[in-house]
């Protein structure tokens, strides 16, 4: 299988090195033969082990955060709010 990992960097908008190309190449070939080699699951059945049920964790707020202490690490703080830079014109 062959990736263009130019491509992908133009699309992402980053830049790497030649040896960085040839480096992440190979690791995306390597990613995609391991996604390929995954089963084919049947959807028919369950597709949870019975044996093994999921555990969730309970939702509890754990530490309220001071808005006081929040702004202070803003870089900018205008009437109690964060001031960011204006995207929409």
């Amino acid at each position: 299988m062959n990736i263009d990992i130019k491509h992908l960097a133009n699309l992402s908008r980053l830049t790497f090195s030649p040896e960085e190309e040839a480096k992440f190449e190979k690791e995306m070939v390597n990613i995609v033969a391991l996604v390929e080699k995954l089963p084919d699951l049947d959807a028919s059945g369950p597709l949870i082990d019975p044996h093994n049920p999921m555990q969730l964790r309970s939702d509890e707020v754990v530490n309220e955060a001071n808005r006081g202490e929040l702004l202070q690490n803003a870089p900018e703080v205008q009437a109690g709010c964060i001031v960011v830079p204006k995207v929409i014109e």
